[in-house]
Formats: C-alpha cells, structure tokens, sequence
C-alpha cells in the first residue's frame, strides 16, 4: 500500500448524489468530472462510488483564490 492510503475497509465512499450535494452541482456535474477522469471513482453494478477524501482534494486542488505571498 502507497503511503497516504487507507485500507479500504476505511475509506468512506460516497453516491453520485452525495457528491452532488456536497459540491452544490448536478449529479450530471459528477458523471462527467467522474467519465473525465477528474474525479476518481470505482463502478459498483450500474452506480459509481466516490471516495469521500477524492471530493475533499479535488475541491482544495480547484480552489481559485488568492494566494498569500
């Protein structure tokens, strides 16, 4: 295991909907950043689950604002 992993049995994983929720997107917002590749994701049947730190990165690596110098 890679460090900064967590055993999967700890890894909290998220619904398309949840992520939705969280971001104050559509759930057509996650399919796509998920289908891109920008948003990791593994595929349970039909459905996508999330990591919930995946979300958390993604929005901290997004954040457009301004940096202190």
């Amino acid at each position: 295991m890679a460090s900064g992993e967590r055993p999967l049995n700890e890894v909290n994983f998220l619904t398309v909907a949840e992520v939705a929720a969280v971001m104050r997107v559509s759930k057509m917002t996650v399919y796509r950043l998920v289908h891109s590749g920008e948003l990791p994701a593994i595929r349970v049947g039909r459905s996508f689950r999330v990591p919930e730190q995946a979300v958390h990165d993604y929005l901290r690596e997004s954040y457009v604002g301004r940096e202190t110098a």
